[in-house]
């Protein structure tokens, strides 16, 4: 019997359910087949081939790419794989940025670039995937293989003979990192490093010398190659101790509460954190990076967004009064802390990471995984819906922004109400790292509408990207983008493989005349931005090729009908609206998220 890689889950979706993140994840297993391995002709047992059967193995179907002479072999032999797409970008970041995306919707993505110029371009992006735990494959077409332990001086480099410049930036942004420079230990090298991406959920950095490519070896002459992931495993009596443990101390609280974090999504626990909702009755709320389908909008007793002093309405006071409250996932920084300021105290929490338990200030339970414990609680604890009564009783609706007179300037508030109306199982939103935070969290998920931004790296410019490789995983969604003007100056090329890919996604730019976000925090002349005629680059992008439309509106009544040509007749195509605003006319929880920001930042240097 043979064995092959591929997903615990289907890596595609089978429906348009992105409301639940893929959970295909992370972990591989083994897969038995009753047929012998299938001999590769030896045109095709090539590292570039087995490198690019391992990708569509594991559910990968496009590499983002910028070619370089380094990697232009390999790029021929990923492009020879029939279930391979390469989809060439317009610089690194960006395909770095794509690749995130794209493993976002599918669980894994790729990028390939060249030697040093191209892997250090890329190396942003991969920086912030690794923040946000997600298994991306980085491969970068390295030196002739001859040229190591050499004094050769080559291109692409710093000016010296040492060539591992490129790695040692890669080590601390990456869980592993292969250099391919001989074909012995290549099929070795290649494995482990996929493996290590999908088993640790972060990326991996894998370079190959420009002459191997394109070379049959005998390790890559079947098809499939034996290759397995051992499954992680909770340590039994841990995960009884810590059940046990936390049980006696929810079962004790008046008022207790859940809080799911982004770290749902590297344990692909989402339906044990419902599990246990439903089985306690608690009041359940998400932290802000959390809201990408981990915990369901449409739950019963869904209280809204935790985010401290700009939380949804009545959240924080249910959340912050309980006398228990189980964090599960969570990610506690200077951003999601609101500079600090959360009003929790650790001796009422049960923290729950991926593979360790902490309650209270007592103790703290390893080797145990969160969906095991989740599911195992769910059977101990008793059903307690009196957060969710106390939040029902005290909750009042809000408002509405008041619509816009006729010809009064569009007000920012009003642009969110017409994208919250847009919203379906069908559509997926982009916010982009601004005030797009503030105003997308307020937005109500429908169920199977997907949600993603990046919060922990919160790189300005990576929702252009993050946009293109999204809609290339999930062709089927309709992605809507909110992006700040100053975000899009960073990586607005891309717009460019959008249009290229015959994407439909449609992107609402945000025209404020600069750094909004920054302004709040902390305000100077360096946040003011030179402005463009955005409607204009995408037109002068398109190029007459008639795959986009653009449109810019200053009033409401033209953002209506922007949005009804978006919808309607061009929604085949990528539209582009630029929606030009007043530039002090930001949400008020970024008012109130800068100042604290601001605060946490300028603190003084504690005395000596």
């Amino acid at each position: 019997m043979d064995t092959k890689i591929i997903p615990v889950d289907s890596c595609k979706p089978a429906s348009n359910d992105i409301g639940c993140p893929p959970t295909n994840g992370f972990v591989s297993t083994i897969q038995g087949s009753s047929t012998s391995p299938v001999p590769v002709s030896m045109a095709e047992a090539t590292l570039g081939r087995h490198i690019a059967r391992r990708l569509v193995q594991i559910g990968v179907e496009d590499v983002f790419a910028v070619p370089g002479d380094f990697n232009l072999t390999l790029l021929d032999h990923l492009i020879a794989e029939p279930g391979l797409t390469l989809v060439g970008c317009c610089n690194e970041l960006n395909a770095g940025y794509a690749a995130d995306g794209y493993a976002r919707a599918r669980g894994v993505g790729a990028c390939a670039v060249t030697f040093t110029v191209g892997g250090l371009s890329v190396l942003n992006a991969i920086a912030g995937a690794y923040s946000e735990n997600l298994p991306i494959i980085c491969i970068v077409g390295g030196p002739n293989s001859n040229d190591f332990g050499t004094n050769r001086i080559l291109h692409h480099t710093i000016g010296l003979p040492d060539f591992s410049q490129e790695l040692r930036c890669f080590q601390t942004v990456t869980c592993y990192q292969a250099v391919v420079n001989n074909l012995e230990d290549a099929h070795e090298q290649i494995d482990t490093a996929i493996s290590t991406a999908l088993k640790e959920s972060k990326p991996v950095y894998i370079s190959i010398s420009c002459n191997l490519s394109a070379i049959p070896h005998p390790t890559f002459s079947l098809e499939p190659v034996p290759f397995s992931l051992s499954p992680k495993l909770s340590n039994k009596c841990g995960l009884q101790a810590a059940v046990t443990a936390a049980a006696e101390f929810l079962n004790k609280a008046v008022k207790p509460v859940m809080v799911g974090g982004p770290k749902l999504r590297v344990s692909s626990a989402t339906d044990a954190f419902v599990e246990l909702a439903d089985a306690s009755g608690y009041a359940l709320s998400v932290m802000p990076s959390a809201k990408a389908g981990l915990v369901p909008e449409h739950h019963p007793h869904f209280l809204g967004t935790y985010w401290g002093a700009v939380s949804t309405g009545f959240c924080a006071e249910i959340v912050e009064s309980a006398d228990a409250y189980v964090f599960v996932g969570p990610i506690f920084n200077d951003y999601s802390s609101v500079g600090y300021s959360l009003l929790l105290k650790k001796e009422k929490a049960i923290i729950v990471q991926p593979d360790r338990v902490v309650i209270g200030n007592g103790p703290s339970f390893g080797c145990v995984l969160m969906k095991d414990f989740l599911r195992a609680l769910a059977k101990q604890v008793k059903h307690n819906e009196t957060a969710y009564e106390n939040y029902h009783r005290i909750f009042v609706p809000e408002g509405h922004p008041v619509k816009c007179a006729p010809k009064e300037p569009l007000r920012v508030n009003r642009m969110f109400q017409h994208i919250q109306n847009m919203l379906s199982n069908e559509t997926a939103v982009i916010a982009e790292t601004g005030d797009s935070w503030f105003n997308c969290q307020k937005l109500k998920l429908p169920r199977g509408c997907g949600y993603e931004f990046q919060m922990q790296y919160g790189s300005i410019g990576w929702s252009v990207g993050a946009t293109l490789g999204y809609a290339q995983a999930v062709p089927e969604k309709r992605v809507i983008a909110c992006i700040g003007d100053g975000s899009f100056q960073m990586t607005a090329q891309d717009v460019s493989t959008m249009l290229r890919c015959n994407q439909k996604s449609i992107i609402f730019l945000v025209n404020n005349g600069g750094y909004t976000i920054e302004v709040e925090i902390h305000d100077g002349p360096y946040n003011v931005i030179k402005n463009w005629n955005y409607t204009g680059l995408v037109d002068a992008i398109d190029n007459g090729s008639g795959k986009c439309w653009t449109t810019k509106v200053r009033r409401e009544e033209e953002l209506v009908e922007a949005i009804q040509t978006a919808t309607g007749p061009k929604k085949d195509c990528l539209c582009f609206i630029e929606v030009i605003v007043h530039k002090d006319d930001t949400s008020k929880e970024l008012l109130e998220w800068g100042s604290r920001v601001s605060a946490a930042n300028s603190r003084p240097p504690n005395p000596q």
